[in-house]
C-alpha cells in the first residue's frame, strides 16, 4: 500500500476489535461508497498504536476523503475522534462516516464536528470544575487531597537519620523501606512523606 494517493481519492479504513470478528460488512459498505483503497486492521478501539490507520492518514492528500463505516471505527473516544478529524482537515482532506451520514466536506458535516468538539471541551471543563470543587470541599472538612504519604513521619525521620549517617548506601535505605531511590531523595528533601 505504498502507492501515492491521487487527489480526490476516497480512502477507506475498516477496523474490528478481535480476530473472531469479520470486516465483511465494513468492506462492502466502503466499496459501495466508492473507496478506491481500504486499510484494514484488527485492533481494540482503546489501542493507541494502529499502524493501518496511521498508513491511511499518511496516504491522504489534499482533496482526498477518509471514509469509515461508523464513527466508532475511527476514534477510541470523542476527543480522539475530533483530534483525528482535525488532523485530516489540516491536510486539506475530508472525513466521511457512512452510517452517521457525516461528511466534513460539506458545511453541515463541519458544523456537526464543531458541535462535537464544543461538547467535548464542555465535558472536560465540567470534569475539571467538579474535581476542583471536590478538593476544596475535602479541604474544608480537613481532608488532605492527593496521594497518601509513602512513609509516615517516623519512617521519614529514620530515613533522614540513615541518610545523614552516611554508613548506609541510599540503595540499601531505599530497599529497606521498599521505595525507589528517587522517592528516597524526594522524602529527604520534603520531609512530608509524599513523593
Amino acid at each position: 500500500m505504498s502507492e501515492t494517493a491521487k487527489p480526490g481519492m476516497r480512502i477507506g479504513y475498516a477496523r474490528v476489535s478481535t480476530a473472531d470478528q469479520t470486516l465483511a460488512l465494513q468492506l462492502d459498505a466502503l466499496r459501495a461508497a466508492g473507496s478506491e483503497r481500504i486499510y484494514q486492521e484488527t485492533a481494540s478501539g482503546k489501542q493507541t498504536d494502529r499502524p493501518e490507520l496511521a498508513q491511511a492518514l499518511k496516504a491522504l492528500r489534499q482533496g482526498d476523503s477518509l471514509v469509515v463505516w461508523r464513527l466508532d471505527r475511527l476514534g477510541r473516544s470523542l476527543a480522539h475522534l475530533i483530534q483525528t478529524v482535525a488532523a485530516i482537515e489540516a491536510l486539506g482532506a475530508s472525513f466521511e462516516s457512512i452510517t452517521e451520514k457525516i461528511d466534513t466536506h460539506s458545511a453541515t458535516g463541519r458544523l456537526v464536528f464543531h458541535l462535537f468538539s464544543a461538547l467535548a471541551e464542555f465535558e472536560r471543563n465540567l470534569i475539571s470544575e467538579r474535581t476542583r470543587e471536590g478538593l476544596q470541599a475535602a479541604r474544608r472538612r480537613g481532608t488532605k487531597g492527593g496521594r497518601k504519604p509513602v512513609l509516615d513521619a517516623i519512617a521519614v525521620a529514620q530515613v533522614r537519620s540513615l541518610m545523614a549517617d552516611r554508613n548506609t548506601s541510599p540503595a540499601a535505605i531505599a530497599q529497606r523501606f521498599k521505595i525507589s531511590k528517587s522517592t528516597l531523595y524526594k522524602l529527604v528533601r520534603s520531609g512530608d512523606g509524599a513523593p
